[in-house]
């Protein structure tokens, strides 16, 4: 069944990719086709909307999560959508590529490095049951990149040697979304494997060369995006573009990264601009909001596969191209996981090659925003700079300096002030009274104040 998207497309950014590749030195040895797509841990469907842009069609979704699910109904409701993967027995048998975005918070820095046999990752186990039953012939991960790190490589030692173990040549490559012209930072694995096919031919068919330097030269009267959740172990510093939208953060909170505009303003984005930054058409998300509150929106998007890159894979699955004349050299087990690898038959190799498949030249971050922009608070403000007072990153020339003026031109709201009053409060009678008297004031446990025997900590900043 096909998947009728209800959204105009003209609402997403539009993005001209140019697929055409250098001189190829491999002859291309697979026929590209449309492809039936069964697409597991579907989120809110970016690897779909992509795909469907170059001609391939949904045929099953699997979607375990309430919110997620009613952006799914809203958008494919002529595709059938089924529930908790471990409860689905087969794919359907006229499959030709499944997809598996699986869940990324035991494999990225912000979860808990439990690795890919932690509770929600493990899941990816259940790609591999269904796929034992049914020999998909094309089949398509994405995760983060610290996937390749994990237990000294482990997460990426069972894919491998899983998909080798079944029969399929694989190829993966870290692809950045600004490659396609998105103002967002967003590095990912793309894991293509095959049992009929060169996965190469979709992967390493594409180099626009490293272009990093563009963004590192223009420090100077661009907007900057940085995490202000975090301040101790990162900042995520963004020149012209943002950092990585993520499902959560270091504070435990969906929240979306802050912009140093030239102006010297710090503002926080509107959830349809994250949204566009995902490649996703305006309001893509609201039918979560029947569910869910607005906030849970921000969390769908940053679990989210960028639309744009769903898209190259899907005209290169459609057409694909002579594998490049790529510097390679043998990768041994037990070794570092490069950026970029495969294994077609002949043995694992890495290869030297960017994560810059593409170029597509960006609008500057603050001229792609559509919406209003608010103001990052007082407390958020505040909380951001006492945690990075008390870390030992270098931070960019002149940026803690521009958070201080912000704040100084913030004014506190009648809660902050009192937080600030409570503190003063309760360190008083610490000096001059007892720990009891102290300890004895009142304590607002729902702005966080947290108190030790020795100091008042600087409450957690919210937006």
């Amino acid at each position: 069944m096909n998947a009728l998207l209800t959204k105009e497309r003209s609402a997403a950014p539009q993005i001209d990719l140019p697929f055409e590749a250098a001189p190829p030195s491999i002859a291309v040895s697979t026929l590209g086709q449309r492809h039936l797509v069964t697409g597991l841990f579907s989120g809110i469907g970016g690897l779909e909307v992509g795909l469907s842009r170059q001609g391939h069609r949904a045929e099953l979704m699997c979607e375990n999560d309430a919110p997620a699910t009613a952006v799914l109904n809203a958008h494919f409701p002529k595709t059938h959508l089924h529930g908790d993967i471990r409860e689905l027995d087969e794919i359907p048998s006229a499959t030709t590529l499944l997809t598996a975005g699986f869940p990324c918070q035991d494999l990225s820095q912000a979860g808990t490095t439990s690795g890919i046999l932690g509770s929600r990752s493990g899941l990816v186990g259940e790609v591999f049951r269904l796929v034992e039953k049914h020999k998909t012939p094309w089949i398509l991960l994405e995760n983060v990149p610290f996937m390749l790190q994990l237990g000294r490589g482990a997460a990426m030692e069972i894919l491998a040697s899983t998909f080798e173990k079944l029969g399929y040549r694989w190829a993966y490559r870290i692809v950045d979304a600004r490659s396609f012209g998105l103002p967002q930072r967003r590095r990912r694995v793309y894991m293509l494997a095959s049992n009929v096919g060169d996965p190469r031919e979709v992967l390493f068919a594409d180099e626009a060369g490293p272009v990093e330097s563009y963004f590192e030269s223009r420090l100077d009267a661009v907007a900057c995006g940085f995490y202000w959740t975090e301040g101790i172990r990162g900042l995520g510093w963004a020149v012209d573009s943002i950092p990585t939208l993520k499902g959560g953060s270091g504070l435990g909170i969906p929240s979306p990264p802050a912009i140093l505009l030239p102006s010297g303003a710090v503002v926080l984005i509107d959830v349809r601009d994250a949204e566009r930054l995902q490649g996703f058409p305006v309001d893509w998300t609201e039918p979560a909001e029947a569910v869910a509150k607005r906030g849970s929106r921000w969390k769908l998007i940053g679990n989210a596969v960028s639309v744009p890159a769903a898209e190259w894979l899907g005209q290169r699955l459609a057409n694909p191209k002579a594998v490049l004349a790529l510097n390679t050299k043998p990768h041994h087990r037990g070794s570092q996981w490069p950026t970029a690898a495969w294994n077609v038959g002949d043995g694992r190799v890495s290869v030297s090659i960017s994560e810059w498949p593409v170029y597509v030249q960006p609008k500057p971050l603050e001229a792609f925003l559509q919406f209003d922009t608010r103001s990052l608070s007082y407390r958020a403000t505040s909380g951001f700079l006492a945690r990075t007072s008390r870390a030992s990153l270098r931070f960019p020339e002149g940026f803690i300096e521009s958070i201080k003026a912000h704040l100084a031109r913030s004014e506190p709201l009648p809660s902050d002030a009192n937080q600030h009053r409570l503190k003063s409060k309760r360190g008083e009678a610490a000096t001059h009274g007892s720990e009891k008297d102290a300890r004895a004031l009142p304590v607002r446990q729902n702005n966080r104040i947290v108190e030790d025997r020795r100091q008042i900590r600087e409450p957690l900043a919210v937006p």
